[in-house]
């Protein structure tokens, strides 16, 4: 059998002339289990293991298939199929996507709990493969047991749902079709430009159909993760763009971390002096004490890396896909000549923005344009630039220590000193992992990143639940004995704390910090910026059933908080469980927390007072629409300033 793809290296030897008989579901399995991928002379185990929730649609197939297996396989038992999909897509970033894990579900809604965990392992560009069970292929009876009957197509199941949000789709509905498939699933895992959710939808009468497969289909193949070099002709383009500008700014994004470019960044910015601002996946690109680092940038940025931005003549992109939060909505790029280079894996991404593209692998890219940039006669921005950019730093950090400051220890803390006492208690090995709220906002303005995966916050898909089971994923690549924690408000929490009986029973020391402030903080804060008047995201009584009258009436959830408590929820699922009410306990715990060999969990009450909170508001704009037509002032005098933000939106061509 020829390779599948010039990245697959395998020797086929005397073994193709024998073949092996065994289901469907077993030989995806003894597949999988020889699957390796290689990059920079290091190899890695490209599946490292199935989580799954057994059904009637997958328990006789690959159920079967993980026991026969025995320890050539491991397998993770999981209480959520979504979770499953966060758990491993941790697991793939946390590896730099030379590893991944699959999840297996039963056909309905087991499948179908699969789609959001998928979009966002697509959106992310993070390798994650997906097994579910699917309807009978040979069709005996129908509608079997959770079958979905679409009366214009025979072919139609809930599987399809997962199309749009795979990297890659296939429906193995004969034995003998599972070859192509499953080679055609390791190409795009292993695909840096391609990879994301791969979904291979198995009908389980054909998962536990026998066939006589070649052997040459189990031996070890390694799969080799391309570094692309970029082309001499775009490279040539991009050393004269850099050296003609006066006012760079370096945006490193997600693509950065999975190309292990850190080393390539920093001696990109030591020999040039450019200043690096970052998207929420780069974050910590560079530590944060790096003389060129300025912090986040966008709509939940630093004033020091938007002003930059706002002035910047040349915008080098490296590894970002330039969402609406990373370019302001289209409004952070003010200056009328600035022009755009971008290093990207993708040339889709790399033309964004009217870019010069420089296609090819981040590290690969930078490395070749310092030396290009050298070999011309060298560059490095002027000494007043630097200077400025330094200043811009210096006073941010300042705003920074007043947040984090307290100025009593017993008074209830605020979320933006939840951040400080976290802050000041890790060191480079510990991994802070986030997705949601108003959380993710505090951290790319404040967090100070010291190692370059420390900082994990999902933004592409901002997905609500991800991060208790993305922890356990981390937590399953990292090295042993790294200090975990996932952050996470009310609100997240009670979307899916569900793997907290997972960490349990894999008996992985989490380390969970719950901040409760009684409802969507971050949607709160947008609903009275828009016009909505904060509408739904409280969690609290109607005002009406407490004898109360809120502006509102009966529709405004007012009242008092809900009697809910969550830290006795962590409690009944496993959890040692620590209550702070102020400062000074928040300290105490958050370090008890840190030595604990045990699932633990912080809870926090804050303090959401606008008079308390001193985090700084968004330092550039985000285009959500507001009303065009209110009768309300709120609404009114919302769309006025929405107005006023949109005309300065533009199109860079």
């Amino acid at each position: 059998m020829p390779a599948p793809d010039s990245a697959a290296q395998h020797s086929p030897g005397p073994a193709a002339a024998r073949t092996r008989r065994l289901t469907v579901a077993q030989a995806l399995i003894a597949f999988l289990a020889r699957q390796f991928t290689e990059r920079d002379g290091e190899r890695h185990r490209l599946i490292d293991a199935v989580w799954g929730i057994f059904g009637h649609g997958n328990v006789a197939g690959v159920g079967q298939a993980l026991v026969e297996a025995g320890g050539s396989m491991r397998y993770v038992q999981g209480r959520n199929e979504q979770a499953m999909v966060h758990a491993a897509v941790g697991y793939a970033r946390q590896s730099g996507r030379l590893s991944a894990q699959a999840v297996t579900t039963s056909i309905g809604p087991g499948a179908t709990n699969l789609v959001t965990g998928a979009a966002l392992a697509t959106i992310n560009r993070l390798p994650v493969l997906l097994l579910p069970g699917d309807t009978f292929a040979t069709r005996p009876a129908e509608p079997v047991l959770q079958q979905l009957e679409a009366r214009t197509a025979g072919d139609v199941s809930v599987n399809d749902a997962l199309r749009p949000v795979s990297a890659y789709f296939d429906r193995v509905t004969r034995p003998e079709a599972l070859i192509p498939a499953a080679l055609a699933a390791m190409r795009v895992l292993t695909d840096p430009a391609e990879t994301g959710a791969v979904t291979l939808a198995l009908p389980q009468d054909v998962q536990a159909e026998a066939y006589d497969w070649p052997a040459e289909f189990f031996a070890e193949r390694v799969w080799r993760v391309r570094r692309q070099a970029p082309d001499p002709d775009e490279l040539a383009d991009a050393v004269r763009l850099v050296r003609a500008a006066r006012r760079p700014l370096l945006v490193a994004g997600g693509g950065v971390r999975h190309s292990r470019a850190e080393s390539a960044l920093a001696a990109f910015a030591d020999a040039t002096g450019i200043p690096v601002a970052t998207t929420q996946a780069g974050k910590g690109a560079l530590p944060y004490d790096h003389p060129c680092e300025v912090g986040g940038v966008g709509h939940t940025g630093t004033a020091a890396a938007d002003e930059l931005a706002r002035a910047a003549d040349l915008v080098i992109g490296v590894g970002t896909r330039w969402s609406d939060f990373s370019t302001a909505s289209a409004t952070l790029f003010a200056d009328p000549d600035v022009r755009f280079l971008n290093v990207n894996v993708t040339g889709f991404d790399a033309h964004k923005l009217a870019a010069h593209p420089l296609v090819g692998d981040a590290r690969t890219a930078l490395e070749a344009l310092t030396d290009g940039i050298a070999a011309a006669g060298g560059h490095r921005v002027e000494s007043a630039y630097a200077a400025g950019y330094a200043e811009g730093k210096r006073r941010w950090e300042a705003r920074v220590d007043a947040v984090f400051a307290a100025a009593d220890d017993l008074a209830p803390p605020t979320q933006g000193q939840v951040v400080g006492a976290l802050d000041a208690l890790v060191t480079a090995d510990d991994i802070v992992i986030n997705a949601a709220g108003s959380l993710p906002g505090d951290l790319h303005k404040l967090w100070r990143a010291r190692s370059l995966d420390q900082y994990h916050v999902e933004y592409g898909y901002s997905c609500m639940g991800y991060e208790i089971p993305a922890a356990i994923g981390v937590m399953m690549a990292a090295s042993p004995g790294r200090p975990v924690w996932a952050l996470v408000g009310d609100g997240t929490y009670l979307m899916n704390p569900t793997e907290i009986v997972t960490a349990v029973q894999q008996r992985l020391p989490l380390k969970l910090v719950v901040v409760q402030n009684h409802g969507y903080a971050s949607i709160g804060g947008l609903s009275e910026s828009v016009g909505a008047e904060g509408f739904g995201t409280a969690y609290r009584f109607r005002a009406g059933e407490q004898g109360e009258k809120g502006e509102q009436g009966e529709g405004d959830f007012a009242g008092d908080p809900l009697p809910v408590d969550l830290a006795a929820n962590a409690a009944s699922l496993g959890m040692r469980v620590l209550r702070a009410k102020t400062v000074r306990d928040l300290r105490e715990a958050l370090s008890a927390a840190r030595a604990a060999d045990a699932p633990t969990c912080v809870y926090v009450e804050t303090e959401t007072a606008d008079t308390v909170s001193a985090v700084p508001p968004a330092q550039a704009w985000w285009d959500v629409p507001v009303a065009e037509t209110a009768g309300r002032p709120a609404a009114v005098r919302a769309r006025e300033a929405y107005d006023r933000n949109r005309a300065n939106r533009r199109r860079h061509l």
